[in-house]
């Protein structure tokens, strides 16, 4: 089985599932963010949670530095919360591995604060605004409350999507291709 194998794909149950919070950071939770960051880096993804490799807990990792060539910044979040969202509204055209094939203009807040545990278990706060970091903050944690991109479509356009995903699949589409959506 290939790292990109790991991936749990839509329509898998546990996409839309409430993930448990982790009780104890010990090696075996290290182990799995070391995990899911490799998974993340092979198929070239900023972000990554739980539920996509089939862990159904809090934990989310992203490095939205890493572009195939630069060096790796990381970020292991345990348990994170969004604090608050506001700023803005801003519309961006996110991917999904869970969603190979496709990405789908999605309106978030464009302004986040998140707090979360790292892998030393302290608390941590994390703060973006208007860029790429405070789309993926948003978009790996909704994943740890089995809320994916699509659901922030309206019925139409979910539909739609849906139906691309299908087809970028049926092509054979691997996490990590997308397609911007017309």
């Amino acid at each position: 089985m290939g790292l990109l194998d790991k991936i749990v794909l839509c329509p898998d149950e546990r996409l839309f599932t409430e993930c448990a919070p982790i009780e104890k950071i010990d090696d075996e939770v290290r182990a799995l963010a070391q995990e899911m960051l490799d998974v993340m880096y092979e198929a070239d993804g900023c972000g990554l949670a739980g539920p996509q490799v089939g862990e159904m807990r809090q934990i989310v990792v992203i490095d939205v530095d890493y572009s195939g060539h630069s060096k790796r910044n990381p970020y292991v979040l345990i348990n994170p919360k969004v604090i608050k969202a506001d700023g803005d509204p801003r519309d961006f055209q996110e991917g999904c591995l869970s969603f190979p094939g496709i990405s789908v203009n999605v309106t978030r807040p464009s302004h986040v604060i998140v707090q979360a545990r790292n892998l030393d278990g302290d608390l941590m706060q994390y703060e973006a605004e208007g860029n790429l970091m405070a789309v993926c903050l948003q978009h790996e944690i909704d994943h740890l409350h089995g809320v994916t991109m699509v659901d922030h479509l309206t019925p139409s356009e979910r539909t739609r999507a849906l139906r691309d995903f299908e087809d970028a699949l049926a092509a054979g589409a691997r996490p990590g291709e997308t397609e911007v959506e017309d």
